[in-house]
């Protein structure tokens, strides 16, 4: 059958319109939020820096001012401005293609990329801006690129303008003490931390291989994870300039920021591990157990407390508060004329240095049985739990015949007082539990007993007390450091 003009042409827009579907319909079904594909370097005219703004605040900020003095530079200039929510009130930003605002917080409507931040960087370097910076001089960012390309520092800062300066700063982080100490950098420069207001440019793959990379507060958790590597930042004399209508100048939006920023900066800390924060001077910060919180741990099983096989000891915190609770119930036997004596582990931090071993997480006393009457707080735990007007909980342990004095009714860190008796010059009790330490010995360690440096005050300990240590622990124990129970997991192992 032969086609007439009008069916041909019919026929082909039909086609035509078919093919159209067809391509609309494949465009619909790639990813929004694909990473840019091919080199992060950029072409050799474009952009190599992306610009990154987190740290603003969504009720009062300059991130506008911001982002259009770096667009006034270049208007190709990659801007990615990133929350972890939809701003409100909504920020007046620039609907180009180089503007983008990226949600990190997952969300039931977008894709796993959209809430990942390296999704929006095709470069291969990151500024990290700060808000109330503003761009001013042409080719900062390109200085500060040819800097960190040259070598030397892992990362480049540049102060901004502001009522809160750069400064160097040195940061050791240890994870297995739970601690971050902060002190003048010895070679400024070049330093582990930054504190003020600064832009910081390095390399996206090194940014986007932190765990946490753009944790809030910015700087503390960035130079947290830096520092941890070894890495240093080089701060430079390039100054940005301030931003012409800067955030947060009435005393209630500052107010309302210092609130806010502290809130994130706990949370933060807490998250990646750090209970104590020491600054130079002696200043300490504490984002631990208190009194008023439960202990940093939970039961401890096997005689292994869990941070143990994190690689762990014990948090900062907690040994805090059993030398408070040591040093008063010491206080409390010495008024009572309790005879006590520095019993196992303690016994044993003690002789080798004066303190807490650093993985342990309670404190043995041994005291006489037939003194347990002079005491009122021992007494009236023999009927039940007593809180006394300290806040310390004094109770008869459940596992057996021996008394518990807690750090608090919520905070579960305590003390253990061992009553012994003697018979025929040596010392037992009436419950033994299953540690290789938990032995009878003569009374004469006892007679006299002598004083000896714990935990920040002096106790009292057993006469020849390494002859003691090595009669329950076995030979050299002192100068032999190792966990509770190496059967499960050894000091030598872990390390």
């Amino acid at each position: 059958m032969r086609l007439t003009r009008c069916q041909a042409a019919l026929a082909a827009a039909i086609t035509l319109n078919l093919l159209v579907l067809f391509y609309v319909s494949w465009l619909q079904h790639q990813p929004r939020f694909s990473p840019a594909r091919g080199s992060r370097r950029g072409s050799a005219s474009g952009p190599r820096v992306t610009i990154l703004v987190r740290e603003f605040e969504a009720f009062d900020n300059a991130v506008p001012e911001l982002v259009d003095s770096f667009l006034q530079q270049d208007p190709a200039q990659p801007v990615v401005v990133a929350a972890d929510t939809l701003p409100y009130p909504p920020l007046a930003l620039p609907r180009i293609p180089s503007v983008r605002l990226a949600l990190l917080q997952p969300a039931l409507d977008r894709p796993a990329a959209a809430s990942r931040p390296e999704t929006y960087v095709a470069t291969e370097y990151v500024a990290l801006v700060p808000d109330g910076a503003r761009a001013e001089a042409p080719g900062q960012l390109e200085r500060m690129a040819e800097v960190l390309r040259a070598g030397g520092a892992r990362l480049v800062a540049a102060p901004v303008a502001s009522a809160n300066p750069a400064r160097c700063l040195a940061l050791n982080v240890s994870l297995r003490e739970w601690t971050a100490r902060y002190g003048p950098a010895p070679s400024a420069p070049r330093c582990d931390a930054l504190d003020g207001d600064v832009v910081v440019l390095l390399r996206a793959r090194d940014l986007f291989n932190l765990s946490a990379p753009l944790a809030r507060p910015v700087g503390t958790g960035l130079f947290l994870q830096t520092a941890l590597r070894g890495w240093t930042v080089q701060l430079l004399d390039l100054p940005f300039a301030r931003a012409r209508q800067p955030p947060l100048t009435t005393a209630h939006a500052r107010w309302k920021a210092e609130r806010e920023g502290r809130a994130r900066r706990a949370a933060l800390l807490r998250a990646l591990g750090i209970r104590l924060v020491s600054w130079e001077g002696g200043r300490l910060e504490w984002f631990g157990c208190n009194k008023e919180t439960p202990r940093c741990f939970g039961t401890v099983v096997g005689d292994t407390p869990a941070y143990l096989y994190e690689e762990r000891w014990t948090p900062p915190c907690c040994l805090r508060a059993l030398r408070e609770t040591a040093r008063y119930v010491v206080g409390v036997l010495e008024a009572a004329g309790v005879r006590y004596w520095l019993e196992g582990g303690s016994l044993l931090g003690a002789a080798r240095h004066g303190d807490i071993i650093p993985w342990d997480y309670d404190v043995d006393l041994g005291i006489y049985l037939e003194d347990v009457g002079n005491c009122e707080q021992l007494r009236g735990a023999e009927a039940g739990s007593v809180v006394d007007e300290r806040g310390f909980v004094w109770e008869k342990a459940v596992e057996g015949d021996f008394f518990r004095v807690q750090y608090s009714e919520s905070n579960h860190l305590h003390v253990d007082l061992w009553p012994f008796y003697p018979r025929n010059g040596v010392m037992t009790k009436d419950t033994w539990l299953d540690h290789r330490q938990d032995v009878e010995f003569p009374e004469h360690f006892l007679q006299p007993l002598v004083p000896l440096p714990f935990a920040g005050f002096v106790a009292q300990a057993p006469n020849n007390y390494r002859r003691f240590l090595e009669l329950k622990f076995g030979p050299g124990v002192i100068e032999s450091p190792e966990y509770p129970n190496p059967a499960l997991l050894s000091l030598a192992g872990s390390s």
